[in-house]
């Protein structure tokens, strides 16, 4: 009399991802190219042997590495932001890891969105009361870096205070930049006009041109985060913090290029080195988040 065949034992995404020695969110995107699966109530399993089959050793080696070329179709291998430490560090320590490589393109938030949303770049900057739900019909999600200081940089002890700056040289951003609102929010509580204040103001492209042109002495204060302004020697004074990420595409969570730079920011090195800089708080950095 024989024995009777033991069920077979399904296995679960996570069991598949380290058997293919994979991201698990890498596992959906095996789907769409065939991997031999069922559903089981309201989840996928699979059968080992279908997938060593499937795989024959060669889709762990070869789809599931980080240094795969993005899909046709995919974006850029390109980041859109304003050159912010924390992403400035995050580019550079995924870069240590090998390819694939992740550039920077200088774009304030609108200009970050809208490469974004046409498909030029694989991820933009955005901070708080920039963060969308959807760019389009597109749905986006936020990969969270950190929440950070905007304030006024200037030298000497103390920076100049806000009643000050219809008299004083400003380096301040165009009114595209995220971080102009928090200035010009700030100006009409203390009852000032923004648009007179920036009147003779200098409109720079980024946090790090600002604090140099305060350095050579071509403005006497800057708008800038606390980063940048420590970064260079200069005083500081807040405004607001404000939560900042990249928002990424939805369907391109999978996308290997996207997983590395979660990683990258969950990672030990990233919150060490990035929670040391004044004026960021790294708590939850990697975090997937979705905007209402």
């Amino acid at each position: 009399m024989f024995a009777p065949m033991a069920a077979e034992t399904l296995l679960r995404t996570q069991e598949v991802a380290a058997l293919l020695r994979v991201h698990p969110k890498h596992v959906y995107r095996l789907l769409k190219k065939g991997l031999p699966a069922r559903r089981v109530g309201g989840e996928w399993r699979f059968s080992s042997e279908d997938v060593l089959a499937w795989s024959g050793g060669r889709e762990a080696a070869h789809q599931g590495e980080a240094g795969e070329a993005a899909e046709e179709g995919a974006p850029p291998s390109l980041v859109a932001a304003n050159g912010d430490l924390a992403v400035l560090a995050l580019l550079r320590l995924a870069a240590r890891r090998g390819p694939p490589l992740i550039g920077l393109v200088q774009a304030d938030v609108r200009a970050g969105a809208d490469l974004l949303r046409d498909g030029a770049v694989l991820a933009a900057g955005a901070h708080a009361g920039g963060f969308p739900s959807h760019l389009g019909k597109e749905r986006v999600a936020r990969i969270h870096l950190m929440t950070r200081e905007i304030g006024l940089a200037g030298r000497g002890a103390r920076p100049p205070r806000l009643k000050d700056l219809e008299r004083l040289q400003l380096a301040s951003r165009p009114p595209t930049a995220g971080v102009r609102a928090h200035l010009d929010a700030a100006l009409r509580r203390e009852g000032l006009s923004p648009e007179r204040v920036h009147q003779r103001a200098l409109l720079l492209e980024s946090h790090l041109e600002v604090v140099c042109a305060v350095t050579a002495g071509r403005a006497e204060v800057g708008l800038a985060s606390r980063a940048w302004a420590e970064r260079v020697g200069l005083a500081f004074r807040a405004l607001a913090a404000e939560a900042y990420g990249l928002i990424v595409r939805a369907r391109d969570l999978g996308d290997p290029r996207a997983v590395r730079l979660c990683e990258v920011a969950q990672g030990a090195e990233f919150r060490t080195e990035v929670g040391a800089i004044p004026g960021y708080d790294v708590a939850g950095a990697g975090d997937i988040r979705y905007d209402a």
